[in-house]
């Protein structure tokens, strides 16, 4: 896939990041701790470290799916953590285990309709929502096309075309999958979690490909690796002793504050239950 399949699609504004020593803690430890990085709109940051570093946690709390327990960040001019369900309404998960994982049991088109269904109800505005069905259905099946050409995913180079699976794709079609569907709600920053895991030297180097040329078209991306290319913003994340938990997630989403469309600041600070956590994970789909 070269960068002119993404000339197409409008450019959205990415998210600048500034970053000063954040930090955040589970119940085991800490999962990472004083990360501090500047990085530009558009840029392609490379979450880079060792399987158990944190790196999955920063990743999380960079797209306000975490709340951190020290320092600060600004995303998008949106500061973490108190801005966290406004800083998931501009940014969107690729593939994250446990977090926005695809259905093997679905096919392609399923998840690309589903996926298509969600953004409608959560970011449409009560204009679009009273369009006619088929208006409505021709929108959608625009952002669809326009995503899937976004990532070179060729449908009808599949084994069943959009009918396939995602249980019989190949691990480089499933990435292409999962970034489709995030950027069927044009995102200004995209995470994407094991870019670089289970690929070849070849596919490696097509993934890294496909998200350096989803950042030139404006979005921000950010992508959890083990070793990070040469020309990506590069952020190390080092092994944290045994007693902090890489997987602090199952106790730290209780910054996930609020369901899509709440916009009120006092939501956003002090909504910190494990329900709304819950529906801020529900809220990322299968995007």
């Amino acid at each position: 896939m070269g960068s002119d399949d993404l000339t197409t699609r409008p450019s959205p504004e990415g998210a600048a990041l500034v970053v000063e020593g954040l930090g955040l803690k589970g119940p085991r430890g800490w999962a990472f701790r004083d990360v501090s990085f500047r990085a530009g709109a558009g840029a392609l940051v490379a979450l880079e470290g060792p399987s158990g570093s944190g790196r999955t946690c920063l990743l999380l709390a960079l797209t306000g799916r975490m709340r951190t327990k020290e320092g600060t960040a600004e995303i998008g001019g949106l500061p973490l953590p108190r801005r966290m369900a406004a800083v998931r309404r501009i940014a969107a998960l690729g593939q994250v285990p446990g977090v926005s994982e695809l259905d093997p049991s679905l096919t392609v088109a399923e998840h690309l309709r589903e996926r298509a269904l969600l953004q409608r109800r959560f970011d449409g505005s009560v204009r679009a929502l009273l369009r006619r069905p088929g208006t409505r259905a021709a929108e959608a099946r625009a952002r669809i096309d326009e995503a899937v050409a976004a990532v070179g995913l060729d449908l009808a180079a599949l084994p069943k075309g959009d009918r396939t699976s995602v249980r019989d794709l190949e691990r480089l079609e499933a990435l292409r999958l999962s970034l489709a569907l995030a950027l069927i709600g044009r995102p200004r920053l995209l995470g994407v979690d094991d870019t670089d895991l289970k690929l070849s030297d070849a596919d490696r180097a097509e993934a890294w490909a496909l998200l350096r040329a989803v950042a030139d078209t404006g979005t921000t991306v950010l992508a959890v690796c083990s070793e990070a290319p040469a020309d990506a913003l590069r952020i190390t994340t080092v092994a944290a002793p045994a007693a902090a938990d890489p997987d602090a997630r199952d106790t730290a989403e209780d910054g996930a504050d609020d369901t899509p469309g709440e916009t009120g600041d006092a939501a956003e600070d002090d909504d910190t239950t494990e329900e709304g956590a819950d529906d801020a994970l529900a809220e990322t789909g299968r995007a």
